[in-house]
């Protein structure tokens, strides 16, 4: 027991578990981004004005961030400045779209926000374009 790999405090493999947060989070947004553009006509007249940059102009940005930024954040390319108008846009989703709802509400893109934070440390790990682009 004491070998056992269930109760050894390093990594087993962080380049395999970046992997797989990179396809979930990034996954996740591109499905996201891809049903606001799916729907375009029908979400962006409900789409405030929440920066002071235009209705229209914030929700492109989002389709910009979840769908465009997902697709990189997925395959590896330039991760960690991939994941900032998505860390961005969830800040704002967070705090200012659901700022008064109550925290269930904003639930998700409260996890979707912290989880920027390890993707950003991380960056793109061995299994990436990143790494096919830029090996050392």
């Amino acid at each position: 027991m004491k070998n056992s790999f269930l109760f050894r405090t390093t990594s087993l493999n962080t380049d395999l578990a970046t992997l797989l947060i990179r396809f979930i989070i990034g996954g996740m947004f591109i499905y996201a981004g891809y049903l606001k553009i799916e729907n375009y006509n029908t979400y962006m007249p409900m789409m405030q004005d929440y920066i002071g940059i235009g209705a229209k102009l914030s929700y492109d940005l989002v389709i910009f961030a979840e769908f465009g930024c997902g697709i990189l954040v997925t395959i590896g390319l330039f991760t960690r400045l991939a994941i900032l108008p998505i860390l961005f846009t969830m800040v704002v989703v967070f705090f200012i779209a659901h700022g008064k709802d109550a925290f269930m509400m904003k639930q998700l893109p409260f996890v979707y926000m912290l989880l920027c934070v390890p993707i950003f440390i991380l960056g793109s790990g061995k299994y990436s374009v990143d790494r096919l682009i830029f090996k050392k």
